[in-house]
């Protein structure tokens, strides 16, 4: 085995950070140690040599600073880098008080955090043992999955996730906004798994009459019905073997829910006009951006079709939830797009800036737009502001607007916080607790709406009947 580096202690009470950072720095050659609060990671460092600590703030055994404070005291020559999703002025002013090496914002993306570490361990910049693409932020998913483009903590969790569910059938209900590449990772799942040879069909649900269902699906034999000219094989018999995927599933009206259930939990049908049953071999991979368990007590999506189709459920988050993948997205359709101007090479530092404070509604699908868009219009070899859609244009303009407002009135971003606070919590009330549907009439996320609550201090269980 190869010496390691170094030692990293990492300590965050976020299980998905600590668990995705840790696997991701070992695969770069580190060897690391993760605990969950400032307790364990002081009982390590009273025992085993480290040569680095990194550590959040708002944790177990730390909301005093206490790792801060007797790490520096008794273990001087260990640097510390601090990262926080809370940050505040007190800490910030104490950890450079205390001498830390470096203090980094949540969500970080992996080359930022790889930078910051390398740079205080005094290591060259150069790739590190195990890194599989130097300078590729998103080194370990793009080897694998290429079609998805990005580094957020989100996406690297579901990158392990698809490794292991491609190679089984199990049915699998992709949820998320729509544009959030729904459809994409469907694909990425059908094109890793044993099905790969296959046929992949997309199923529209919402293009589908609901009196051609059955005929669409299963097929019919010639003289079924008035139009029926000659037998039909349908769209499941002629993905025998693939991948089906019903997109906007949600949109099914429940008439025909119990007719897909049946092909789903016994894998046969009869096509309209005969008799003998077809047995097939399908996966079923749906995807929706309703929220399908509120919609299941609503009534209007049966419970034994959901546990069917749910068997493994992956909800894909918001483009504006996934930090410096905006970054990342708009310099892949760049590359991707520019064939149609060639001369344009690069976006602007105001455009950059701009995509990072839009709300992006229409996500993904959204921002390739305007990228195309852009580079239909652009004038010079650089993507301007002014080559933007008006919308993101206002968003600039207002934010830019706003700063001298808030940094002259101390006050207001009180009022303003205290307004969201109130929000959230009728929001709760009115839900009794629902963070699902809460989310839904809020336009957000249930990550986005828990960060919102865990910001404020509010349970949505305090709220629960």
């Amino acid at each position: 085995m190869p010496t390691p580096l170094a030692k990293i202690l990492i300590a965050d009470d976020e299980p998905l950070f600590l668990k995705t950072t840790g696997e991701l720095l070992m695969k770069a050659g580190y060897e690391c140690r993760c605990v969950a609060d400032a307790t364990a990671a002081l009982e390590i460092l009273a025992r085993e040599r480290v040569d680095l600590i990194l550590s959040d703030l708002n944790m177990p055994g730390n909301l005093g600073l206490e790792l801060l404070h007797e790490g520096r005291s008794k273990w001087p020559e260990i640097p510390l880098i601090v990262i926080t999703g809370v940050p505040s002025l007190p800490t910030a002013v104490e950890s450079l008080r205390l001498g830390i090496a470096d203090y980094l914002l949540k969500p970080v993306s992996y080359r930022d955090l790889l930078s910051a570490i390398r740079r205080t361990l005094g290591e060259p910049a150069g790739r590190s043992r195990g890194e599989t693409h130097e300078g590729d932020p998103s080194q370990e998913s793009a080897a694998r999955f290429p079609e998805i483009v990005g580094d957020c903590a989100q996406l690297r969790e579901m990158g392990e996730i698809i490794e292991r569910v491609s190679r089984i059938d199990t049915n699998i209900l992709l949820t998320g906004e729509s544009g959030t590449g729904k459809e994409i990772v469907a694909r990425t799942i059908h094109r890793h798994s044993r099905r790969a040879a296959r046929r992949f069909q997309v199923i529209d649900c919402t293009t589908i009459p609901e009196n051609l269902f059955e005929s669409v699906l299963f097929g019919h034999a010639q003289g079924s019905f008035t139009g029926a000219v000659r037998d039909e094989p349908g769209l499941l018999r002629q993905v025998d073997g693939g991948t089906a995927f019903f997109d906007e599933i949600g949109e099914l009206p429940i008439s025909l829910q119990a007719k897909l259930l049946r092909v789903v939990q016994d894998q046969t049908f009869t096509p309209v006009g005969k008799h003998e049953a077809v047995r097939l071999d399908v996966r079923f991979i749906c995807a929706t951006n309703r929220d399908l368990e509120f919609e299941v007590n609503a009534g209007r999506f049966r419970r034994d079709l959901f546990y069917r189709l749910a068997v493994l459920h992956l909800d894909l988050p918001p483009l504006r939830d996934r930090g410096d993948d905006v970054q990342l997205l708009a310099d892949h359709f760049l590359t991707v797009l520019r064939a149609t101007n060639p001369r344009v090479s690069a976006l602007a530092d105001e455009v950059r800036t701009c995509f990072r404070r839009y709300h992006w509604p229409g996500n993904i699908r959204e921002l390739r737009n305007v990228i195309e868009r852009a580079l239909a219009l652009a004038r010079s070899t650089c993507i301007e502001l002014s080559d933007l859609p008006a919308a993101l244009q206002k968003a600039a303009f207002a934010e830019s607007s706003a700063k001298p407002a808030a940094a002259c009135a101390a006050s207001h971003g009180q009022a303003l916080d205290a307004a969201e606070r109130e929000y959230l919590i009728s929001l709760l009330q009115h839900h009794q607790g629902n963070v699902s549907r809460a989310a839904k009439q809020a336009g957000l996320s249930r990550q986005g709406l828990h960060r919102m609550l865990n910001k404020h201090g509010i349970s949505a269980d305090d709220f629960r009947q």
